[in-house]
């Protein structure tokens, strides 16, 4: 007898679906069904994508810029990351040392399956954005967590990275501002990671600044490269226009990085996706050179979001929330109510039970911190409006007020 072939590939045994995807789904799902559901799972700005913007996407339709491009970006889009690079980071990239692609997630992914063989080790802190372990372990390699503390803003330090690195390691990953706890690496924090890293040449850096410009209460951004710019030729720098300029739906990323890793991630591209869309790469090209002054506006809406949301948070029973520096998330901490049970007499033992309970009895969709590797806290999106922020916060203290 034959046996029945597995249609489905082993590797995909080691991913999950995208967990905050999955939430922002659900809630969908929910209102469609009718039931009085706030979500705040959703890793995007409720903001529009500005007016310049759309319509250089328009006039890009209209000129007939609707064939294919060169895989690797429009030199006219690649010049404009070019530029925006030595403008707002102080870093110098040659155009063979840039790539656009479909979202900053392809081009983690590229990199990651460009540059990993078997048993490479990654160097992941935590909590981190849902998606880096799956990647790694797609890529055949290994994800080694570095836990960040709360007491410490969730961010860790060198000597944390010194502890992990092996002889293994060919990568380490840095998300400032963070997705999910918004916290965000000082100059000084940079610096001290990127001497540690300059005495070992084999490793790499990632930077993640996806969040760059959504930044609150006088900080300043920086990323690594432009911190200890001997790193440059040893690292990542990845962005996009998905969260500065509400363009998610878009579906550009960017990175500026080493000749013969973004040649492979160009050839790797070649021949899954091709080229990101014409017209989305004129759009981004507006977005980059164009004016920034609703960025102020915006981030100025997020932090009165923000700091509502926290000091709601901060008065409800057993709930404990940090404040931010950047990006549009709050990671608070839920390890008051562990052990405390509902109405119904089900104990809360983690960040699942408490994100299932409170879409279950107040009707709040919110992602569970066990998603982002730490436990037990869960993570709210303040990327959408005051009043239903306000509700939200209101369920929540209900929520913990029926606890026992």
């Amino acid at each position: 007898m034959i046996d029945k072939v597995n249609l489905i590939a082993e590797r995909m045994s080691l991913i999950k679906p995208s967990p905050t995807m999955a939430v922002s789904k659900l809630a969908a799902e929910l209102k469609a069904a009718g039931k009085d559901v706030i979500g705040l799972g959703a890793g995007e700005p409720d903001f529009d994508t500005p007016e310049h913007i759309k319509l250089a996407a328009i006039k890009a339709i209209q000129e007939g810029q609707t064939k294919y491009t060169a895989v690797d970006g429009t030199p006219a889009l690649k010049q404009a990351v070019v530029n925006k690079f030595q403008r707002d980071n102080n870093i110098k990239y040659n155009l063979d040392e840039i790539i656009v692609s479909v979202g900053g997630k392809q081009v983690l992914f590229n990199a990651l399956l460009s540059s990993i063989n078997p048993g490479d080790e990654v160097i992941i802190p935590s909590p981190y954005w849902v998606s880096y372990p799956d990647m790694v372990a797609l890529a055949g390699g290994i994800p080694v967590i570095v836990n960040g503390t709360e007491e410490n803003n969730f961010k860790i330090i060198a000597e944390d990275i010194k502890n992990k690195i092996t002889t293994k390691t060919k990568w380490v990953i840095i998300n400032s501002p963070s997705n999910p706890t918004g916290s965000s690496y000082t100059k000084e924090e940079l610096k001290s990671i990127g001497e540690l890293l300059l005495s070992y040449e084999n490793i790499f850096i990632m930077s993640d600044d996806i969040y760059e410009k959504i930044i609150y209460d006088n900080n300043k951004f920086y990323t690594i490269a432009e911190v200890v710019p001997e790193l440059k030729n040893r690292t990542l720098t990845v962005n996009g226009v998905s969260k500065a300029y509400a363009m998610t739906g878009w579906r550009i990323g960017y990175a500026g990085g080493p000749k013969e890793l973004i040649k492979a991630m160009a050839k790797l591209q070649s021949q899954s996706t091709s080229n990101p869309s014409s017209i989305s790469q004129a759009a981004a090209l507006a977005a980059l050179e164009g004016p920034e002054d609703f960025l102020k506006e915006r981030n100025t809406k997020f932090k009165i979001r923000r700091d509502m949301v926290v000091e709601m948070l901060n008065n409800c029973e057993g709930i404990t929330c940090l404040k931010p520096t950047g990006a549009f998330y709050v990671y608070p901490t839920c390890s008051g109510l562990i052990g405390k049970k509902t109405n119904s007499g089900e104990v809360i033992n983690n960040s699942i039970d408490f994100s299932s309970y409170l879409l279950e009895s107040q009707g709040v969709a919110v992602v569970p911190g066990s998603a982002f590797g730490a436990d037990p806290f869960f993570r709210i999106s303040y990327a959408t409006s005051d009043a239903l922020l306000e509700e939200a916060c209101n369920r929540i203290k209900k929520a913990c007020d029926q606890l026992s």
